[in-house]
């Protein structure tokens, strides 16, 4: 009788539960199997935190004070250098987060207790916090993160360096 419907055009409720019933497990099989295949592109590389753990975070401000504070501040550009082609934070060295490792680190930080300020493009870019990661792993304990990163520095009518 439900072939009958189901020709005809017209489904019952309990085929219409059965084929419900049975597509989603086949769904979410098939949606792990495309999953385990290909990355998911849509989402961010990196989950940007309110806080990384033993390192201050501080606002656009408070690197101008620190700046003005200690004058031994190692000030780390984590971005691209396609990024940077549109502005730096004056004195500050570039060294992308895929550059970033113990060796480089070495080469631009004089000591594991210099104060050593990272930032990138802002609040959705986690550059940074990539790069402050490694640096805390390599040891590196004097650190500041400037979360707010270049958006911010360069929305609060703060000077930049763009090279010419």
């Amino acid at each position: 009788m439900q072939q009958l419907l189901i020709q005809a055009g017209k489904v019952s409720r309990p085929s219409l539960f059965r084929v419900r019933f049975l597509a989603l497990p086949v769904a979410l099989l098939f949606s792990q199997a495309l999953a385990a295949a290909a990355p998911d592109l849509t989402l961010s590389k990196i989950i940007v935190p309110e806080h990384i753990a033993g390192v201050t975070t501080v606002t656009a401000e408070e690197v101008v004070e620190l700046a003005n504070s200690k004058p031994d501040l190692v000030i780390i550009d984590a971005r691209i250098t396609a990024d940077r082609k549109h502005g730096y934070l004056e004195d500050s060295l570039s060294l992308p987060d895929i550059k970033t490792n113990c060796p480089e680190l070495g080469k631009i930080i004089p000591g594991k207790n210099t104060p050593t300020l990272f930032y990138c493009n802002g609040i959705k870019c986690g550059r940074s916090v990539i790069s402050v990661k490694i640096a805390k792993s390599c040891g590196y304990n004097n650190m500041y993160w400037f979360k707010g990163g270049f958006e911010e520095w360069k929305n609060k009518g703060f000077q930049y360096t763009m090279d010419r």
